[in-house]
């Protein structure tokens, strides 16, 4: 099944990425959250699979925008706001057979290889 990268178009960690899973053959469909926000339901299923805190894009002016309250929200908040404001998401988020397999673009280069290029 084809690889699945969420992301923006003008994000620059999310350029890096597309560029390396073309200089590595991985075919791929991209999807602008920006544009196409992801629903609720498969927000929570990514956050299932790798955790509310590997999730948030805390680099973000939309994270910075929230109160202090934010720091003792438990995960069904966390899905909401995600939910409700898709720039909180950390980009790029990879899904493979509507499983979330990675997030961000920071692994070392084994770890993206294992998980993205299989």
């Amino acid at each position: 099944m084809t690889l699945i990268v969420y992301g923006i178009a003008n994000c620059g960690t999310c350029k890096k990425a597309l560029k390396w899973l073309e200089e590595n053959h991985v075919n791929y469909e991209f999807i602008n959250t920006k544009e196409n926000p992801p629903e609720k339901e498969k927000i929570a299923n990514w956050v299932k699979d790798l955790g509310v805190k590997s999730m948030r894009n805390t680099s973000g002016l939309s994270y910075r925008a929230l109160g202090e309250e934010k720091n003792s929200w438990n995960d069904d908040q966390w899905i909401l706001a995600f939910a409700q404001d898709a720039m909180l998401l950390k980009r790029p988020l990879f899904v493979k057979n509507n499983q979330a397999i990675l997030v961000g673009f920071r692994a070392n280069e084994f770890v993206k290889k294992e998980k993205l290029c299989n």
